[in-house]
């Protein structure tokens, strides 16, 4: 399988390298593509006293974070090498994380040679890998020179595992390259061992842990600073994605009206605010944007790193991502700060974290427009609801935390042992 994995990677470089190269300059800014070549500008290091963490995109690289706390903490006297592969995930690290690791690089293309060529320069005792991002000759070149590897806060969405099964013959060889798979729940360890993984644990979520970093956030200051009014209640909308989302969502602001709340909303994908902010005026007259420090009723936050902190200023929060089938996406981060939640049904990845707090609770799960929209004006009228929904979310997270240095002793075991 390994050799026929490269020769299709040779037979359709055609194809791909010119999709990667449309997908990144879409994004703006630009990747190292000798980095991607695996060509690091690292100071050699002959003892192994490295950790490589690999962490996609922002949720990734965000997530991370106590794990990475946690990993300085128990290894001082190593470094950490922390690869992102796009140049949002880059730009969030370099903002928000620079204290966490000692070198930041963007992860090499799948190729062997790339991935080689990194192996080398990094030469790390351990890997490990948030989450999904399994690539066959990263973790061969791992094994190549002798790293252990270590899938963390690893999970198996509901939509991708029946895909997986069916090309079992694919999985069940690459997984024999990882050393152990930590996952976040029963669900996800019993999905990976029927992939073919060995060495298979439950260690929880770690985005409990990272949704109460943002909780030292100032609700007053970060209303002066948005220019939001004191007295009128706050709808924060966070990680919308796509033009369906965004239309489903503004449809039920729009029946309830600006004139009973002021709006702050975070899409997903930075690219998707031009075509939101005219569909955002075209409906209400009116659009603000954070990156010009505008203020006004709607307010898009254009901005990197600041939603999690910008929850603290809510009175009710709606996620995106579930309302069409694209999975969900964090609804932690404003449970963490106490915010009644509202979402779609489709939050198969973070599904452990949505069933639990719709059974406490701290959710609401609508269908269409027209429930959002009653939805957000019955609890608007029922301030007592809202309370016990605040208190079951803190709850929740509360009872959550710790995963994050269950996943860092997990990686500072492994690198001691390789000693």
């Amino acid at each position: 399988m390994y050799w026929l994995y490269n020769i299709l990677i040779i037979l359709f470089a055609p194809i791909w390298a010119p999709w990667m190269w449309w997908r990144a300059w879409k994004r703006g800014e630009q990747p190292d593509w000798k980095e991607r070549q695996g060509m690091y500008q690292l100071p050699t290091r002959k003892d192994g006293k490295r950790v490589w963490v690999h962490a996609v995109s922002v949720g990734e690289v965000v997530a991370s974070m106590p794990i990475l706390r946690e990993v300085k903490k128990l290894l001082p006297d190593y470094e950490i090498v922390l690869s992102v592969t796009t140049s949002s995930g880059h730009q969030t690290a370099r903002q928000k994380a620079s204290d966490l690791y000692d070198h930041l690089v963007y992860f090499p293309i799948d190729v062997a040679r790339f991935q080689l060529a990194a192996m080398q320069r990094v030469r790390p005792s351990v890997i490990a890998v948030m989450e999904t991002e399994l690539w066959f000759n990263f973790l061969w070149a791992a094994e190549t020179f002798e790293a252990r590897t270590l899938l963390i806060n690893g999970r198996i969405s509901d939509r991708s595992f029946p895909r997986s099964k069916k090309i079992g013959f694919f999985y069940r060889p690459l997984l024999k390259f990882l050393n152990r798979a930590l996952m976040q729940t029963k669900v996800d360890a019993d999905r990976i061992r029927e992939l073919g993984a060995q060495n298979v644990e439950v260690l929880g979520n770690c985005k409990f842990d990272q949704a109460v970093e943002g909780l030292d956030a100032d609700p007053a200051q970060w209303r002066k600073e948005l220019g939001l009014v004191e007295g009128k209640p706050i709808l924060v909308i966070g990680s919308t994605r796509g033009a369906e989302e965004e239309n489903f969502v503004l449809d039920a602001v729009e029946k309830v009206g600006l004139d009973r709340i002021q709006v702050v909303h975070a899409p997903r994908h930075m690219e998707s605010i031009p075509d939101l902010a005219k569909n955002v005026e075209k409906r209400f007259g009116t659009v603000a944007l954070r990156s010009k420090k505008e203020n006004g009723p709607y307010l898009l936050l254009d901005t990197y790193g600041e939603l999690s902190k910008v929850y603290s200023v809510a009175d009710l929060v709606v996620i995106g991502g579930g309302f069409s089938n694209l999975g969900g996406q964090n609804l932690i981060q404003p449970l963490a700060h106490g915010k009644p939640v509202i979402h779609g049904p489709h939050m198969q990845n973070f599904r452990d974290a949505a069933e639990s707090a719709l059974h406490a609770g701290a959710t609401v799960v609508c269908s269409d427009p027209d429930q959002l929209a009653a939805t957000l004006q019955s609890l608007l009228g029922d301030a007592e609801r809202r309370q016990k929904m605040s208190d079951a979310a803190k709850a929740l997270v509360d009872a959550s935390l710790g995963a994050s240095a269950r996943y860092a002793r997990a990686i500072a075991d492994e690198a001691l042992r390789q000693r």
